[in-house]
């Protein structure tokens, strides 16, 4: 159980348009949660493909917990090159600073966005080439981590792939948690 990949929604499935948005420091709370319960059990690489949305604070959550932390790495495998071509200025800085600081940057494809397979391949590649997942993930809010989760599923049936959900509850309780700690 050495590599994790982490995935879940993207930031406009979740209705967050900013870097200010208060649910950031909660998601990334709830990555970090689970990323430490499993550095225990010999976890060393967390993957991520970066897009803007979970992934991409899962990374930002990633190098905090590396302060603490120095044997756990970060993968940053795209999908395609310059998948933030689009980004604002804001976002791209952002994931700059990502790219520079994890340990291992690669693309799956080794040319621009050409088309919706290169997401397909990303995902045979992440799954092929981790242990385990953990997914942001509310069954009652389809979205795009729906065809992951179901791959995840697929594999799960026919060799040791353990599936980590972060729902919903479990972010309301990580807002409860707060709340009662600054009474």
């Amino acid at each position: 159980m050495n590599r994790i990949l982490v995935t879940g929604y993207k930031a406009a499935e979740l209705g967050i348009y900013s870097l200010k948005h208060p649910g950031i420091p909660i998601i990334k709370k709830a990555i970090k949660k689970q990323v430490t319960a499993l550095i225990d059990e010999g976890l060393e690489w967390i993957i991520v493909s970066g897009q803007w949305g979970v992934e991409l604070w899962a990374a930002e959550a990633v190098l905090e917990l590396q302060e603490t932390y120095e044997q756990l790495q970060l993968a940053v495998i795209t999908p395609f090159l310059e998948q933030e071509e689009k980004w604002s200025d804001e976002k791209k800085s952002l994931y700059a600073s990502v790219l520079q600081r994890a340990n291992y940057v690669n693309s799956v494809t080794k040319s621009k966005y050409d088309g919706p397979w290169q997401f397909k391949e990303k995902n045979k590649f992440l799954l092929r080439n981790s242990d385990g997942i953990i997914l942001l993930y509310d069954e009652e809010k389809e979205g795009s981590p729906k065809f992951i989760k179901e791959q995840a599923l697929a594999i799960a049936k026919t060799q040791d792939y353990r599936i980590f959900s972060i729902t919903a509850n479990d972010l309301q309780n990580i807002v409860e948690e707060e709340q009662m700690e600054q009474y």
